[in-house]
C-alpha cells in the first residue's frame, strides 16, 4: 500500500483530523488512513477537534447530521467542506472505515461534489458477512501469497461487516482414525467448539497445545476484525462428533451416528443432545469460546455433513438415528421430523441464551438445507436472535431450486454467480420468516469458492451486480457471500470486489459507469472499454459453461481432476503408479469413482448422455468463446508492451483466461471419457466401439495438450491464477508441486492411452488394501 497522500483526497485540504480518546480499533485505524491519504496528522481528543471527525455514531460527534436521516440500522456521513473541516461517521465501525476507503476512490464527481454539504449513504446490506471464508479460515487457509490483514482490510472496504475467525491454526486437524481413512479430513474446514475449547466434559480429549493454537488463531482475527471494525463470527459444523473412546467412558451420552458409512471406516457419533449433561456442555464450550471473543456476534450451524448432525433428521447419511431421550420407538415419520426439529430449536436457543449472557445480540443461524422434513417445525420455533440462511428462501432439502439460465435442464443454481432473478415467491418466504421475528441471510456467490475452484480472480462483474440487486429488490438485509472474496491481494485487477462495494454504498452509478471507471484506473482512458469488452466476454464464457456435477463445483480439486491421468482403463494404471494423485483425493480404497469418473461412492454422477452433452456444449459454446477472448487478450499483451502497467494489467488477465480455459478442458475431458467409455462398453457393434474409441482417443489427445499449457501458464509464474498451498497437496487444494503431477499424469496418459476401455463394477466389495479376503475354496 502506498505511503503517499492520495491526490484527489490531497486537494480537499484537510491537515487536522480528530478522533476519540477513548477510541475503539477502528476508530483509530480510519483516523490514521484518512491522514496518510490526505497528508494530514490524526490525533486524539475527548471532544471534536476544528478538522474533519472521525468518529463512531455513538459518540455523538455528528454534529451536522440531519437526526432524521439516521433512522435505520447501517449508515455513514461524509461531510468535508472546502477549508478541511467536517465529519465522519458511521454506526458500524467496518462502516467507518469504509466511508474513509471510499473518499479514496469510491466516488464518482456527481457524489463527491455533495461533499461540502454533506453526504448520507445508507448501506444495501447493513448486516453482510463472507461466510464459509475459503482462505481466510477454511480449507485454503494454507494458501500461498496470503495477507491476513490486507484481507480482512478489504473485506471492511468492500462493505462486509463481519468477519470469520473459526479457522485452525494447523494445516490438517487432530481427529481419531484408523489406517488409510480419509475422513478426518473432513473436519479441516468449519471447526467446531472441540477444536478450540474444552468443558469439564470433554477435558483431555484433545491435546491442550492444539486448543490453544487454534484458540490463538481464533483470537488473532478477531483482534483483526476490530481493527477494521468488523464483528466477529463463526461458521461451525455443529453438533460435531467425539471419538469412540469417549462414549466408551460415557456410554449413555451417545447420541446420532453422523458420517458417511462409505467414506468413513469408523462410525462416529454426536452426543445426545436433549440429555441435560449435554446442555451444560454446549452451554460451557459457547461461554468458553468467548471467553477469547467477548463480542462474538453470531454463530453459524452448518450440519448433517462432515462429521456432524442432529439426531433423529432424515438427512443423516445412515439415516434417521439418534439416543434414547428424544422419542420413543415406532413413531411415524411426521411425528420423528417433529420431535427432531423441536429439539433442534432447543439446542440453538441453548446456545444462544448462553452466549446471550455475554453478548446479549448474539445470534444463532442454522443452515437450512438439510432438513426437507423437519423445516417447518425448526421455523416455527425461530426468533429475532435464532435465526436461518440458505442460498433460497424457497429451499427444502438439498434439491436446490433455479435453472442454469443458458441449459435450462440442469437445476440447482440457487446462490451460483449464474442466479441473478429471483422467483418473487420468495417474497412471502421473507414475510414468513420476519412475521415470526427472525431475519433470514441469503447467501450468494462473490468468487470462485464452490463454482470456479481451484481458479482465482474469475470475473464476472455483471452477473454479480444483477444478483445483488435482485436481493435488494427483494427487501434482503442480511446477505452472506459464500467463499468470502478468495484472494483479493492476488487478484489486483479483478473487478468483482469494485462491484460489491459500489452496490453496498453507490447503488446509483450505473454498473456500465462502474466498470468504465474501474477499467480506468487500472489502464487508462485509452484501453478502458477495451478491458471492460474482456471482462464481459469472459462473464461470457462463464454464462455458457455446461455443468458437470461435483468437477464443476466445489470438488473440483477432491476429484485430483487436473493431475489424474484419463485413460481408457484407469486401472491399467498399477496402484503404485496411481498413488501420487489417489493419495490425495477424495477416494475410499472400494470407491468407485477410483476407475469410474461417472461414479462417486453410490452416486451417479455424470451417465453417458449428461456426458455426451456437456461434451458437445463445451465445444460449441464455452470454449470457443474462451479461447476468442485469450487470442483478444494475448494481442492487447502485445500492443501495450510499451506501457508496462497497463501490459500488466491484460497479462493478469490473460493468465486468468488461460487457467479457466484448463479448467474448462479437463472438465470437458471427464465429460468426454463418460460419454465415450459407457458408449464403448454399451456398445454391442464393433463399428459403435470404433467411434467412441476414436472419439475418446481424440479426447485425450486435447488433454494432453490442455496439460501441457497448464505446466507452461504455472511455471510461467507470471500470475497467481489459482490457489496454490505454502505447505503441501490436500483433498481441498493443490500444492506447490503441481507441475511435477501434472507431467506424470502426461507420461502415464501416453504409457497407457491405448488400453481397451474398462471398468470393474466389482470394486464395491474390495477389503481394505491392509487385509485379503480368505480362500473359501
Amino acid at each position: 500500500m502506498s505511503t503517499e497522500p492520495n491526490p484527489i483526497l490531497a486537494a480537499l485540504n484537510v491537515r487536522n483530523i480528530t478522533y476519540p480518546a477513548k477510541f475503539q480499533a477502528v476508530e483509530h485505524t480510519a483516523a490514521a488512513e484518512l491522514a496518510r491519504l490526505t497528508g494530514g496528522r490524526a490525533v486524539k481528543s475527548a471532544k471534536p477537534g476544528q478538522g474533519v471527525n472521525v468518529a463512531l455514531a455513538p459518540r455523538d460527534w455528528a454534529k451536522l447530521l440531519p437526526k432524521s436521516k439516521a433512522a435505520e440500522p447501517g449508515w455513514m456521513w461524509l461531510k468535508i467542506e472546502d477549508n478541511g473541516t467536517g465529519e465522519i461517521i458511521a454506526d458500524a465501525g467496518s462502516l467507518l472505515y469504509a466511508a474513509v476507503r471510499l473518499l479514496a476512490n469510491g466516488l464518482n464527481d456527481q457524489l463527491r461534489g455533495k461533499l461540502a454539504a454533506g453526504l448520507f449513504i445508507q448501506a444495501t446490506f447493513p448486516w453482510h458477512r463472507p461466510h464459509w471464508d475459503s482462505c481466510l479460515t477454511q480449507y485454503w487457509r494454507s494458501i500461498r501469497k496470503f495477507d491476513r490483514e490486507r484481507y480482512v482490510a478489504t473485506l471492511a472496504e468492500t462493505g462486509f461487516t463481519h468477519v470469520e475467525i473459526n479457522g485452525l491454526q494447523a494445516h490438517m486437524p487432530m481427529e481419531d482414525s484408523v489406517q488409510s481413512e480419509y475422513y478426518p479430513q473432513f473436519y479441516t474446514y468449519t471447526p467446531g467448539f472441540n477444536h478450540f475449547v474444552d468443558t469439564p466434559l470433554t477435558a483431555g480429549l484433545w491435546q491442550p497445545h492444539y486448543l490453544e493454537a487454534n484458540l490463538n488463531n481464533l483470537k488473532s482475527l478477531a483482534a483483526l476484525g476490530r481493527k477494521y471494525g468488523l464483528k466477529p463470527g463463526v461458521c461451525m459444523f455443529e453438533p460435531r462428533t467425539l471419538p469412540e473412546r469417549f462414549f466408551q467412558r460415557y456410554p449413555t451420552l451417545r447420541g446420532a451416528r453422523v458420517d458417511h458409512p462409505f467414506r468413513s471406516r469408523l462410525p462416529r457419533y454426536c452426543l445426545a443432545q436433549d440429555h441435560p449433561i449435554t446442555k451444560q456442555h454446549y452451554r460451557a464450550a459457547i461461554q468458553n469460546l468467548m471467553k477469547a471473543a467477548p463480542d462474538l456476534s453470531y454463530m453459524s450451524v452448518w450440519t448433517n455433513d462432515s462429521g456432524s448432525g442432529f439426531e433423529h433428521t432424515g438427512s443423516l447419511y445412515v439415516g434417521r438415528n439418534g439416543g434414547p431421550y428424544m422419542i420413543r420407538e415406532w413413531r411415524n415419520h411426521d411425528k420423528i421430523a417433529q420431535a427432531a426439529g423441536e429439539s433442534i430449536v432447543r439446542y440453538l436457543a441453548n446456545i444462544q441464551s448462553a452466549a446471550a449472557e455475554i453478548n446479549p445480540d448474539f445470534d444463532i443461524i442454522l443452515r437450512l438445507e438439510p432438513f426437507k422434513l423437519e423445516q417447518d417445525h425448526i421455523k416455527a420455533g425461530m426468533n429475532e436472535h435464532i435465526t436461518w440462511e440458505a442460498p433460497s428462501l424457497l429451499v427444502r432439502g438439498y434439491s436446490l431450486p433455479y435453472a442454469h439460465p443458458k441449459y435450462p435442464e440442469m437445476s440447482g443454481a440457487a446462490g451460483s454467480p449464474l442466479q441473478t432473478e429471483i422467483d418473487p415467491a420468495e417474497r412471502a418466504a421473507l414475510a414468513e420468516s420476519r412475521a415470526r421475528g427472525a431475519e433470514p441471510t441469503l447467501q450468494y456467490a462473490a468468487g470462485s469458492t464452490a463454482c470456479f475452484e481451484p481458479l482465482l480472480g474469475v470475473p464476472y462483474p455483471r452477473l454479480l451486480r444483477k444478483k445483488l440487486e435482485s436481493m435488494r429488490d427483494l427487501g434482503i438485509k442480511r446477505a452472506s457471500a459464500l467463499g468470502g472474496i478468495n484472494n483479493p491481494q492476488q487478484s489486483p485487477y479483478w473487478p468483482n470486489p469494485t462491484v460489491l462495494r459500489a452496490t453496498q454504498f453507490t447503488p446509483e452509478i450505473p454498473i456500465d459507469e462502474v466498470l468504465l471507471n474501474t477499467a480506468r484506473g487500472f489502464v487508462g482512458e485509452k484501453y478502458a472499454a477495451k478491458l471492460v469488452a474482456c471482462w464481459d466476454a469472459f462473464e461470457e464464457a462463464v454464462s455458457w459453461q455446461p455443468p458437470v456435477m461435483l468437477f464443476s463445483g466445489f470438488a473440483f480439486t477432491w476429484q485430483r481432476t487436473f493431475d489424474r491421468p484419463y485413460v481408457p482403463d484407469i486401472e491399467a494404471i498399477p496402484a503404485k503408479e496411481r498413488a501420487y494423485y489417489e493419495r490425495h483425493g477424495c477416494f475410499q480404497h472400494n470407491n468407485p469413482g477410483i476407475n469410474d469418473l461417472g461414479k462417486d461412492v453410490l452416486f451417479d454422477v455424470v451417465t453417458k448422455e449428461q456426458g455426451l452433452k456437456a461434451a458437445a456444449n463445451y465445444d460449441k459454446e464455452c470454449l470457443p468463446r474462451i479461447d476468442k477472448l485469450i487470442a483478444q487478450l494475448a494481442k492487447l499483451e502485445v500492443q501495450t508492451a510499451a506501457e508496462p502497467s497497463v501490459q500488466a494489467v491484460f497479462i493478469d488477465l490473460l493468465d486468468r483466461a488461460r487457467g479457466y480455459r484448463a479448467v474448462c478442458g479437463s472438465i470437458r475431458m471427464v465429460a468426454a471419457w463418460c460419454a465415450h467409455v459407457y458408449g464403448y462398453l454399451d456398445s454391442t457393434k464393433a463399428a459403435d466401439k470404433r467411434k467412441h474409441e476414436k472419439a475418446l482417443q481424440a479426447a485425450i489427445d486435447a488433454e494432453l495438450v490442455n496439460t501441457q499449457n497448464l505446466i507452461d501458464l504455472l511455471e510461467a509464474d507470471r500470475t497467481e491464477f489459482m490457489a496454490l498451498s505454502a505447505i503441501g497437496n490436500n483433498t481441498f487444494c493443490y500444492g506447490e508441486d503441481l507441475p511435477e503431477l501434472l507431467r506424470e499424469k502426461i507420461r502415464l496418459m501416453k504409457k497407457y492411452r491405448h488400453k481397451k476401455p474398462r471398468i470393474d463394477k466389482d470394486i464395491l466389495w474390495r477389503p481394505i488394501p491392509e487385509a485379503k479376503w480368505p480362500d473359501f475354496n
